[in-house]
């Protein structure tokens, strides 16, 4: 599993979802990395992609609902970054209906989605905690 303990910001529902992201991610990069044929784990992209297109959006949504309620002054920067990412996960939709999905594109679309999530989650979201304590919450 690739979650690490540093990536916790303190807030259990936000945690929680990012447990669940990087379990997903590291059953995903498994897949993936497994030794046959590519077409074999079509469907295991299809369901990862399915998967990420719902759930980033309800944890997104539920992300952004907590920064409102804090008052959390990098939301709309916070914001920018899950509309990319959004949108980096839609292209990848796209090229898998349009059939244009090869082993390549497979493997390109889980290094991104670790990167993104490590990067995002391992440094923007951190901030959060940082501005919670700074404000003598719990996180």
């Amino acid at each position: 599993m690739m979650w690490k303990e540093r990536y916790r910001i303190g807030v259990d529902v936000i945690d929680n979802q990012h447990k669940e992201l990087f379990d997903r991610l590291s059953r995903f990069i498994q897949t993936v990395q497994k030794d046959t044929i590519w077409e074999d784990k079509m469907d295991d992209v299809k369901e990862t992609l399915d998967f990420m297109k719902e759930y980033v959006i309800y944890h997104f949504n539920d992300e952004e609902r907590y920064q409102e309620e804090i008052n959390y002054p990098e939301l709309e920067e916070h914001r920018e970054a899950h509309d990319k990412f959004r949108e980096g996960i839609n292209e990848y939709v796209r090229i898998f209906e349009q059939g244009q999905f090869n082993e390549e594109k497979i493997k390109e679309f889980a290094a991104k989605l670790m990167t993104w999530l490590i990067m995002h989650v391992g440094k923007m979201d951190q901030r959060i905690g940082e501005y919670v304590r700074s404000k003598g919450g719990n996180a």
